[in-house]
C-alpha cells in the first residue's frame, strides 16, 4: 500500500502561556491546517491512502493547563456511535479541527491520522476528574476516506505536559483499512513504555501502526530515526511516524518503516516541511518475529542461573543467583581490569571499555548484564569508540529500566568524551555484539554517520545471548546497540 508522513515545522503561539479566546486560537490552528490540506492533497496526488501528522502539530506546544483551554476540540471519547464531522459539523460544538481534517480525508478519498488537544467535562462524582471540571486531553484521531471519525487515542505516557490528563486507564485505539488491515496507534513517549504500546500490538496481533511524535533527538541511543527503526524492527511491523520539524529544539526525525526497509527524513539544517510518499508491503502475519523468538527464549530462562559467555556464544558459565558478576572485561589478563571506566551516557552512568586496535574481542558486565563485542576495523583511524553496559533504573526525564550493550563513538580522544552526541564517524567496522538480557523485550539500534541507517546482517536470541552483527557498516559507525527494556522493573 502507499503510505505518506509529513514532518510538519507548526506555526507556534508567539506565547503559548497568554489566555486568548477561542476565536484567535482558532485562526493559529487555521494556519496549520492550511499546510496540511495542501500536504493532504500532494499526498493523494501520489496514490497515498493514509497520510499521518506528527503531535503537537496543529497547536504547538509549552501551553498551561489554562492557556490551552482555548485550542481544545470536544470529543466524546466513550460514544460508540459513527460521527461524520465534516457532515454532520452541527452534532457537536467546538469540533472546528476535527470538521477540517474530516473534509480533508473526505475530499481527498484518503484515511487521515492527526493529533490535537481535546476536552471532555466530567463529574465531580468521577474520582479521576480533575478540580475544574474537565479532562484536556493530548489525542490522535483516524478518520477514513469518507471523513469518518474511526478511532481516538489519547495519550497515556505523558511528557511533560502540564496542560494535559493522562486518562484513567489506557487506551487500545485500532481501526481497520480496506488496504493493509488493521492500524493499532499510540503517540511519542509511549513507544518506550509497556502500555499501551506493546500491550495494543500484542493483543491485536498488529502489523501496522501509525505514531504521531514531537520527539527531541538524544543521540547516541534514542535518536528518532534510531528507535523508529529499531521498534519496527523488534515487533516486526510497519511503522508510519511523524515527527515535528523544529531543529533548533532538536526535533526532527520521520518515517514510513518496514522490518527491513526504511524511508527516513532526519535534517537539522533547513527548515520547513517534509512530506514523505512510499510504497511498501504489508506485513502478513507469517513473519516469525523476534518476539515469538523472545518469548520461547523467555519460557527457556532459568531464572536460578544467569548464563554468561566468556570467549564464545556458545561457552556458558552459570552463576548462582545472588553471586552476581563484577565489572569486569575478557579475561586476556589481568592488566584489561584497570581499562574499565565510567561516563555518563544518556544520563546514565555506564561502564566502558575502550575499542582499540585493529581488532579483538571485549567484554564488559554490570549487575547480571555482560556484553560481548568482536570487532575488526576496515582501516585504522583516528577515532576512539568503546564498548558499554548499563544495567538499570533510568530516572532522569522519566523513569524506566533499562539493559543497554552499547558500540559507540566517543566524543573525543578522551574516555570523558565516550557517551557524548557525535553525529559523524569514519571508521567502517565489522562486529558482533552480543549480550545476556534478562528480557525479551531488545531494540537493535544501528546508526551511522549523518544520523543515517543501517541494517544489522544478523540479529536474534541465541543461547540465551541476544546476538547483533554487521559485516563493514554502509558508512561511519556511530552506534550499534542492543537496547532492552526491562518493563516489570520500571
Amino acid at each position: 500500500y502507499v503510505a505518506a508522513v509529513y514532518e510538519h515545522e507548526s506555526i507556534l503561539s508567539p506565547n503559548p502561556t497568554a489566555l486568548v479566546d477561542r476565536h484567535s486560537a482558532l485562526e493559529l490552528m487555521g494556519r496549520n491546517l492550511d499546510i496540511y490540506e495542501q500536504q493532504v492533497v500532494a499526498a493523494a496526488r501520489q496514490g497515498a491512502q493514509i497520510i499521518v501528522f506528527p503531535e503537537d502539530g496543529i497547536h504547538g506546544f509549552n501551553f498551561t493547563r489554562s492557556s490551552i483551554y482555548p485550542y481544545l476540540d470536544f470529543v466524546l471519547h466513550s460514544h460508540s456511535a459513527r460521527w461524520n464531522p465534516c457532515r454532520e459539523s452541527y452534532l457537536f460544538n467546538d469540533t472546528e479541527v476535527l470538521q477540517r481534517l474530516s473534509c480533508m480525508a473526505l475530499k481527498n478519498k484518503i484515511f487521515l491520522v492527526a493529533n490535537l488537544g481535546t476536552k471532555q467535562p466530567c463529574e465531580h462524582a468521577d474520582p479521576h476528574c480533575p478540580s475544574d471540571g474537565r479532562y484536556q486531553f493530548n489525542s490522535n484521531v483516524a478518520f477514513d476516506a469518507d471523513g469518518m471519525l474511526v478511532a481516538t487515542y489519547r495519550k497515556h505516557n505523558l511528557y511533560f505536559e502540564d496542560a494535559f490528563d493522562s486518562p484513567p486507564e489506557p487506551d487500545y485505539k485500532i481501526f481497520d483499512t480496506p488496504f493493509a488491515g488493521k492500524f493499532g496507534m499510540f503517540t511519542c513517549f509511549d513507544i518506550l513504555f509497556y502500555e499501551p504500546a506493546v500491550s495494543l500490538i500484542r493483543q491485536y496481533n498488529l502489523k501496522q501502526v501509525v505514531y504521531p511524535t514531537a520527539w527531541m533527538n538524544q543521540l547516541p541511543l534514542l535518536a528518532a530515526v534510531e528507535f523508529q527503526q529499531a521498534f519496527a524492527t523488534a515487533f516486526n511491523i510497519n511503522i508510519l511516524a511523524a515527527n515535528i520539524h523544529h531543529p533548533s529544539l532538536g526535533m526532527t526525525g520521520s518515517g514510513i518503516y518496514t522490518p527491513v526497509k526504511s524511508f527516513i527524513y532526519h535534517n537539522m539544517e533547513s527548515y520547513g516541511g517534509k512530506l514523505i510518499v512510499a510504497e511498501i508491503p504489508v506485513v502478513t502475519k507469517d513473519y516469525k518475529t523476534s518476539l515469538e523468538n523472545n518469548e520461547r527464549f523467555r519460557e527457556n530462562l532459568y531464572h536460578s542461573c544467569e548464563t554468561f559467555s566468556s570467549s564464545s556464544v556458545d561457552d556458558q558459565v552459570c552463576f548462582k543467583e545472588g553471586q552476581g558478576t563484577p565489572d569486569r572485561v575478557s579475561e586476556k589478563g589481568s592488566e584489561q581490569l584497570a581499562l574499565s571506566f565510567h561516563a555518563e551516557m544518556m544520563y546514565d552512568n555506564f561502564t566502558f571499555v575502550p575499542v582499540w586496535g585493529d581488532k579483538g574481542e571485549l567484554q564488559v558486565c554490570a549487575n547480571t548484564l555482560c556484553c560481548y563485542l568482536t570487532y575488526q576495523r576496515a582501516a585504522p583511524t583516528n577515532e576512539l569508540y568503546a564498548l558499554g553496559v548499563f544495567d538499570g533504573l533510568h530516572t532522569v526525564h522519566g523513569t524506566y529500566y533499562v539493559q543497554a550493550c552499547a558500540l559507540v563513538k566517543c566524543g573525543g580522544l578522551n574516555f570523558s568524551t565516550c557517551g557524548q552526541e557525535v553525529t559523524d564517524a569514519t571508521a567502517l567496522i565489522d562486529f558482533q555484539l552480543w549480550g545476556n538480557m534478562s528480557t525479551p523485550y531488545i531494540f537493535p539500534l544501528l546508526l551511522t554517520s549523518g544520523i543515517t541507517l543501517d541494517y544489522a546482517d544478523h540479529m536474534g536470541w541465541k543461547n540465551n545471548h541476544y546476538l547483533l552483527s554487521k559485516n563493514r557498516t554502509s558508512s561511519g559507525l556511530l552506534t550499534a546497540a542492543l537496547y532492552g527494556r526491562w518493563y516489570e522493573k520500571d
